[in-house]
């Protein structure tokens, strides 16, 4: 009697047959193959400088509809500038004051888990010192009796 599938995928005995999946097949050959609508790289970087210009074009929308005078005082700086750009200032002034604020966070962790990594290579460092220096030392030779 000869094995026939039906198309379900079972056997004439009605045992389910083994069915090699796209993925069994990619990993046996070693190749892998890829979705044409796959992202990339590329794509990330044309999606991004896509979003970089619309928001671009958001922003001088903006200064173009707020061209009103508005008076300006700094940190003893007077001046007038156009109402829609000192916004646009004041937001990338704020914006610069939370990216300052991440480094020093960032730098903050950064230099703890330095240390933390230093003193656990050293507590390792000294008991492997330890270790290698016990495996080293000279034994007595082994004194052999004679039999009696």
């Amino acid at each position: 009697m000869t094995d026939t599938k039906d198309p379900a995928g079972t056997d004439e005995k009605g045992e389910k047959a083994p069915q090699s999946t796209t993925a069994e097949s990619e990993t046996k050959t070693g190749t892998t193959k890829r979705s044409p609508l796959a992202v990339t790289r590329t794509s990330g970087y044309w999606i991004a400088v896509v979003v970089g210009l619309l928001v671009l074009l958001v922003l001088l929308v903006f200064i173009l509809e707020n061209g009103q005078t508005a008076r300006v005082d700094f940190f003893g700086v007077h001046g007038h500038l156009p109402q829609g750009v000192a916004l646009l200032l004041a937001a990338v002034i704020g914006g610069l004051f939370v990216a300052l604020a991440g480094a020093a966070r960032i730098l903050q962790l950064r230099s703890r888990m330095q240390g933390r990594l230093l003193k656990h290579h050293r507590g390792h460092g000294h008991k492997r010192a330890e270790s290698k220096q016990g495996s080293h030392e000279p034994t007595e030779p082994a004194t052999e009796t004679p039999p009696d």
